[in-house]
């Protein structure tokens, strides 16, 4: 199991307002507006967590809010008490009960590991 870097932590009084951009993972407690982008690490929004930004990242996990797309190379989870609205492109997609989604999704990427080869 290795880790880059640790984590990095966005607190729940901190405010950013445009791009957020790294390549460890980050867990975000407070107010992101603009876009945040870790195309190779997980990005998790806390229960705490006011985003109104889209989301690019390998993994991301949702137990706040998010208002704006979400696009992973991985998974995306929702969880119960999050509400997300904008649309959501993943190779996987988990929304457990009681989680609000409002939003289109396209899981198509998926798609490319069925191509008749193999079992």
């Amino acid at each position: 199991m290795t880790t880059e870097n640790g984590l990095a932590r966005i607190g729940k009084t901190v405010v950013i307002r445009g791009e957020v951009k790294g390549s460890e993972d980050l867990i975000v407690d407070g107010h992101v507006e603009g876009t945040i982008g870790l195309a190779e690490s997980r990005l998790t929004i806390g229960p705490t967590a006011h985003v109104t930004a889209d989301l690019t990242a390998k993994d991301v996990l949702v137990l706040g809010q998010v208002q704006g797309n979400i696009v992973a190379s991985g998974r995306v989870e929702l969880r119960a008490g999050s509400v997300v609205q904008g649309d959501v492109r993943a190779l996987r997609l988990a929304v457990e009960d009681n989680a609000i989604f409002r939003g289109k999704v396209d899981l198509t990427q998926g798609a490319k590991s069925h191509d008749g080869a193999g079992a």
